[in-house]
């Protein structure tokens, strides 16, 4: 299925004007670029601790194979790239801006991360004025599209923002019938986007929304959250949050409103593995839905070698990819500073010779040729903001013992 302007009512929301953004003309003289120090050196700012940490295995591991075929291939510009990680952990732990100082430090050309949106809000602004590069393989805020950041920066992802998550998950509440539904969202930057998104795109679509209760992120009882919901009369409840969701399944099928009882509908940010988190069958049955197009067994097979303890493959494709056009961007530039590879990173993703690897890469770029790279996690086709301007969203579904596997992916534009 794929979802385009003028093929249902929701998909009318997918198409922005090229992602906003000043024209060329509108835009100060640029600079030069400054010049690198001869090593492309990738920063890791991805989750290690805190409510996100179940993400951390897969982007590492992202990250590590990417830049391993990168070595085994030559390098960039002659040399290997260097990796240095670091912890993002939460919004609220403080953890993020004292990493990022410190990849600041060793010279980071580029920094891969982070894979919470709130947390990258904390750091975004310090590390583009340090001339670096932040990356995201998992940001997915509509604000990094917004306001001062409409504009070319420093600041690209790889991943779509929540206008077609949001929109993808809304079709699947209407495709199962679920026409007055509960909204159960972790009050952050990500909460606060996407259930804004699904309930747009209801009421849209003439759908109802029984009620939209949030929570802090700091919460430790989610009492008044979950009888809100289980009081609401709704036919479904979207949990948007992430590892609470652990506390929050629990409180909600003691108060009725459990997986059993009331359809449930998990988002990117708590759709993990729960084989040993709930018991059998408690989960059995919850759709949700993941940025991201269907990774090959190959791909995955790749990130083993890397981690062998890997269990979700989450962002790990989309962490992968940034790190190849961080690369091949340098290479392009011939400059491996984050500011010369910043101004290559869109026309490393957009027209010119499709191709699919580094090593394609590379020796289209040896040969003079514009490449456009489409990488293990979809097209990519960044635009001028450093956003996906098309994408795939899989939905996918939990078995009684608490694994989840995809069910189909949905391609659009934005």
């Amino acid at each position: 299925m794929k979802l385009t302007a003028g093929a249902g009512a929701l998909a009318l929301g997918f198409t922005l004007a090229a992602c906003g953004g000043e024209t060329a003309s509108e835009e100060p003289e640029k600079k030069a670029a400054a010049k690198g120090d001869g090593t492309l050196t990738v920063g890791q700012l991805l989750p290690q601790t805190g409510s996100l940490a179940f993400l951390g295995p897969p982007e590492f591991a992202g990250v590590n194979l990417a830049i391993q075929e990168i070595n085994a291939a030559g390098g960039v510009l002659g040399k290997d790239v260097k990796a240095v990680p670091g912890d993002e952990g939460d919004s609220n732990s403080g953890i993020a801006p004292a990493e990022a100082d410190k990849l600041i430090a060793a010279d980071s050309d580029v920094i891969i991360g982070t894979a919470s949106s709130g947390v990258a809000q904390t750091v975004v602004d310090k590390v583009m004025s340090s001339g670096t590069v932040l990356f995201s393989g998992a940001n997915t805020s509509t604000s990094f599209d917004e306001g001062k950041y409409a504009k070319p920066d420093l600041y690209f992802r790889t991943s779509p923002s929540d206008i077609l998550q949001g929109a993808v998950m809304s079709n699947l509440l209407l495709e199962d019938k679920r026409t007055n539904v509960a909204i159960l969202a972790r009050q952050d930057a990500y909460g606060e986007t996407l259930a804004e998104q699904v309930k747009t795109n209801l009421e849209g679509a003439g759908s109802k929304v029984a009620t939209t209760s949030f929570y802090s992120q700091d919460a430790t009882s989610f009492d008044a959250q979950v009888n809100e919901v289980a009081g609401s009369g709704a036919d479904a409840v979207v949990v948007i949050g992430f590892e609470e969701t652990k506390k929050l399944i629990p409180q909600l099928i003691a108060a009725g409103a459990g997986p059993s009882q009331l359809p449930t509908y998990f988002v990117d940010g708590n759709l993990a593995d729960y084989t040993k988190e709930f018991g059998k069958g408690q989960v059995k049955g919850v759709k949700g839905t993941l940025p991201g197009a269907e990774s090959s067994g190959d791909f995955q097979a790749k990130l083993k070698k890397v981690d062998p303890k890997l269990k979700d493959h989450a962002y790990a494709a989309e962490c992968y990819d940034a790190t190849i056009v961080s690369a091949l961007a340098a290479i392009a530039a011939k400059n491996d500073s984050g500011e010369a590879v910043a101004e290559k990173i869109v026309d490393i993703t957009t027209g010119g010779t499709k191709v699919k690897t580094f090593a394609e890469g590379v020796k289209a770029l040896e040969a003079g040729e514009d490449i456009d790279y489409d990488g293990v996690s979809g097209p990519i086709e960044l635009g001028e903001t450093g956003s996906p301007t098309a994408a795939s969203i899989g939905i996918y579904q939990y078995d009684e013992k608490g694994a989840y596997a995809p069910v189909k992916y949905i391609a659009g534009q934005i």
